[in-house]
Formats: structure tokens, C-alpha cells, sequence
């Protein structure tokens, strides 16, 4: 097992890096002090697991996995972080990593977390699995809310919903449409009545906030 190491921290590394290879078949093949070094760093060596801080400098341990994970969708991440984040574990999770673990457990257990996820397993920490569950059923709910809201709209009303997502202006969107801007206010008007909501940004963010922009752009083709 080839790992990779990233921590701010050389003293934790150290101690990590000792306590991996003194384990049988296990290889510390690439250490880095921060997210910009850990992806290069691992684009270079190909590591089977990346053990990451959340809290790396220049590019932090989410965007560092999500970049690992681009460039090496084979190479599994364990995110480390100093205390238990409801947030940075859904943010790690949606970048692509295969486990989120704290600092304080002990290094045995840092060890098996890494076997764990070298294996294919997803890890999180028992007392953060039930919040998370609950989480996400209460975003599939209101996805679900926010497709039904879509649907009150017409085709043309969904492709004007899509194109205030990108933040483009009356005028832009009625150049899209080949309409005229009195049109495209019109149209504006009316998707805004029907979501409910009182201005574009509103909009924006309901499309964003809902992860529904891949719906509206399906439903215009």
C-alpha cells in the first residue's frame, strides 16, 4: 500500500510516517506541507491512499481531494481534521474522499482507517453518521420540493431559470433567446412568480442552493 502524507505539521507527519512504516507492505511514498505540493506530490507517485489535513495552507485538504481525485480517480483520500465538522465532512465527502477521521484517534486506528479505505470502504465517525444520514434526506427532500416548484414552469421559463443561475442579464438572455428585453423581462416576471421568490438572485440561489441546474438544462434539450 503506497501512501501519500500531507500535513502541515512536520512533527505529525514524522510520527505518521513511523508508525505506517513499521506496518508490513506499507510505503510512505510522497510526504507535502501543503494542498498544492500533496496534488503534485501525488500526480507524480500515484499514492493507493492520500491521508490529507483538512486544514492545509494554499489549498485546503477539500479542494486538494477533489483535485487528487480528478487527476487519480483510483487513489483513495482520508481526510484528517482536528475537530468533527457536520460541514467539512459532507464538503470531503461530495470532493470525493473515501473518509474523514480526527486527529485525536489513536495511531492504531489511523492505521486501520487507512486499510479501510485502501480496501474500498467509506469511513465516518459513528457519532457524525446519524446527523449525516439526517442531512442528507433533508436535502433529497428539498430537491424534490424544488423539481416540483420547476415543474409549474414552461420550457422557455425553465431556460430563462438556467441562464439567471449563470448570472447572465436581461439583455444577455434575451440575446440567448432571440427574443426582445421587454420579453425577457416578461418571461423573468413570470419564472420569478411561480418559484416564489422576489428577485434574481433569489433565483440564483434556489437553482444553486437545490443542485437543480443540471434538471433545467435537461429540460430544455
Amino acid at each position: 500500500m503506497r501512501i501519500l502524507l500531507a500535513d502541515e505539521q512536520s512533527l505529525f507527519r514524522e510520527a505518521v510516517r513511523v508508525a505506517l512504516q513499521a506496518q508490513p507492505d506499507v510505503e510512505v511514498v510522497a510526504e507535502a506541507r501543503d494542498g498544492l505540493q500533496a496534488v503534485a506530490e501525488a500526480v507524480q507517485t500515484s499514492p493507493d491512499v492520500a491521508l490529507l489535513d483538512i486544514n492545509l495552507p494554499n489549498c485546503d485538504g477539500v479542494r486538494a481531494t477533489y483535485l487528487i481525485k480528478e487527476r487519480l480517480p483510483d487513489c483513495r483520500v482520508l481526510v484528517l481534521t482536528g475537530e468533527e465538522d457536520q460541514d467539512k465532512l459532507v464538503e470531503a465527502l461530495e470532493a470525493g474522499a473515501s473518509g474523514y477521521l480526527t486527529k485525536e484517534c489513536p495511531l492504531s486506528e489511523l492505521l486501520q482507517a487507512t486499510v479501510a479505505v485502501h480496501r474500498g470502504e467509506t469511513l465516518i465517525p459513528p457519532r457524525m453518521l446519524g446527523p449525516l444520514l439526517g442531512r442528507l434526506i433533508r436535502r433529497r427532500r428539498e430537491q424534490d420540493e424544488a423539481l416540483q416548484r420547476i415543474a409549474k414552469l414552461t420550457k422557455r421559463e425553465r431556460e430563462v431559470l438556467a441562464f439567471l443561475a449563470e448570472g447572465r442579464d436581461n439583455d444577455g438572455i434575451a440575446q440567448a433567446l432571440v427574443i426582445s428585453p421587454q420579453t425577457a423581462r416578461t418571461h423573468i416576471q413570470n419564472t420569478l412568480g411561480k418559484l416564489g421568490v422576489h428577485s434574481r438572485l433569489e433565483a440564483a440561489a434556489f437553482v444553486i442552493q437545490n443542485g437543480i441546474l443540471e434538471d433545467l438544462v435537461g429540460a430544455e434539450q
